[in-house]
């Protein structure tokens, strides 16, 4: 259980910043522009549906399968 959240919570803030790098020219200007909303505003509040999205991200890139190896020791 602490894993997975531990895994969540990593997924959570490569998802945002660091994996978004990758993606498309398109999503890479609407992070940019979602990124410097939330730093005009102070700290960003995601809804629950954002953070739904961001795991499902995480799961489908496999973000969260390498996080599980990597806190298993394997």
């Amino acid at each position: 259980m602490k894993t997975s959240i531990i895994a969540l919570a990593f997924a959570a803030f490569a998802a945002s910043g660091l994996a978004q790098a990758a993606d498309t020219a398109a999503t890479s200007t609407a992070v940019r522009t979602e990124q410097s909303a939330s730093s005009q505003t102070g700290a960003s509040q995601k809804t629950r549906a954002d953070v739904r999205r961001e795991l499902v991200r995480a799961q489908k890139d496999g973000q969260i399968a390498s996080l599980q190896t990597l806190y298993r020791g394997s």
